[in-house]
């Protein structure tokens, strides 16, 4: 955290953000009250850092990689350099041990400047983190004090072509013989697919199909570098094209019993428990994003003129970008709060499920509206909007669709409607 803090500089993006921090700062002698909006000075320290290098590293270079659609080592190294990469990994392995809004905080910066190389340095943390929750001390300090020594990723193997959403679908199966796991599988859709140095890989070890989920499945740390591990081609996707996304094919690998997170039949609570963690950094990347189009929508509307007067003092495009800053707004304090509980030792799947369906949906609506309000420049590439509008979409589909978050939602009212009655 010191070297994170020493490199940081102050470094505020002009624009409707720099309001709330232009107000003066509370005095230390008013009493707590519950609710703090303010964070912390070495909270702002990370923002600061992760600002400046989305600044100076990604900005610049965001539109190439998106055409070349090239992995980015050379960012993803430069953030490892700075601690701004693996942040979440326990102390004990040599991490920074940061809590999960911290990562939101560099989540949000890095998407400002491009989603897909956020992808390429934050999207590592999914592998992470079903080995930071149920992997033990052994386990953690090989596989994750490997990316704190050397700036290697991970990956989260779960997703397969005929299963998404519905986990119970997985048709990788883990056979055991003697003291190792032979697994025989495909995943799909992986980040990071061809790139990370080890997976998180989620495989059926219970044969019968009538077995419930919660037995059904358990997690492996599957070395990248084992036979039979093979990465497929790189798909080329509509958005964040930069980001490393492939299928992979499991035959005949052999996986160690040491590598079995907790043990067997443990792997489907391992997996849905990792998301608690993991959505509220997606849903910060998603408000990011639709940050980004807000402020590169109010900045051409002052620009651009129409009867005579920049088109911003139109009405309909005034209220467009009203309507973009209450959605980038309340989309921030969605995943704020829900990172906030899950940093208190509590379940936060309801919260997390609000940040990440709201923010997803935010980031979509203030892609497209920016678009409009860039009339015909908006769907040319010369210009920044159009590739929002495209890496955009993926939020409301990667780590558990808008309809699945719904789902968890609506549930989750029921229950607390039951518990009443």
């Amino acid at each position: 955290m010191a070297s994170l803090v020493k490199l940081a500089k102050s470094t505020l993006r002009p624009g409707i953000r720099a309001i709330s921090t232009s107000l003066p700062s509370a005095s230390s002698e008013v009493p707590a009250c519950g609710y703090a909006f303010e964070l912390n000075d070495e909270q702002k320290e990370i923002q600061s850092l992760a600002r400046k290098f989305t600044a100076e590293e990604i900005i610049p270079k965001a539109a190439e990689y998106d055409k070349t659609m090239e992995y980015p080592w050379p960012i993803v190294k430069k953030a490892w350099e700075v601690g701004l990469i693996n942040n979440h990994i326990p102390s004990h392995c040599g991490g920074q041990g940061m809590g999960v809004f911290d990562i939101c905080l560099i989540a949000e910066e890095l998407a400002y400047g491009c989603s897909g190389v956020m992808a390429a340095v934050q999207i590592t943390n999914i592998g992470q983190t079903p080995v930071i929750i149920a992997g033990n001390k052994e386990q953690q300090k090989k596989y994750l004090g490997r990316l704190i020594d050397e700036p290697l990723v991970a990956a989260y193997c779960v997703t397969e072509p005929g299963a998404g959403s519905d986990v119970n679908g997985v048709k990788t199966r883990a056979e055991k013989k003697g003291d190792e796991w032979v697994i025989n599988g495909q995943k799909m859709w992986i980040t990071n697919g061809g790139v990370a140095n080890w997976y998180f890989v989620l495989a059926r070890t219970n044969p019968d199909p009538k077995a419930s989920a919660s037995k059904a499945f358990t997690g492996f740390i599957v070395e990248r570098e084992t036979p039979g591990v093979t990465p497929g081609r790189k798909e080329i996707n509509m958005g964040q094209r930069c980001s490393d996304t492939r299928g992979i094919t499991f035959e005949d690998v052999r996986v160690p019993k040491e590598n079995v997170l907790i043990g067997e039949g443990a792997g489907f609570k391992i997996a849905m428990g990792a998301f608690d963690k993991t959505r509220p950094p997606v849903a910060s990347g998603a408000t990011g994003l639709a940050q980004r189009a807000l402020d590169e929508a109010t900045k051409y509307a002052l620009e651009r003129k129409a009867f005579g007067v920049p088109i911003a003092f139109h009405q309909a495009v005034a209220f467009m970008l009203a309507d973009m800053a209450i959605g980038v707004e309340t989309s921030r304090l969605a995943w704020m709060k829900s990172a906030w509980e899950v940093d208190q030792g509590r379940r936060n799947s309801y919260y997390a499920s609000i940040a990440k369906a709201l923010a997803g949906d935010v980031a979509n609506k203030c892609a497209s509206d920016a678009v409009q309000i860039f009339g015909g420049n908006g769907f040319n590439s010369e210009y920044p909007v159009e590739k929002l509008m495209r890496d955009a979409k993926i939020y409301q589909i990667y780590e558990g669709t808008a309809q699945i978050q719904r789902l968890i939602i609506s549930r989750a009212i029921i229950d607390m409607a039951k518990a009443k009655a």
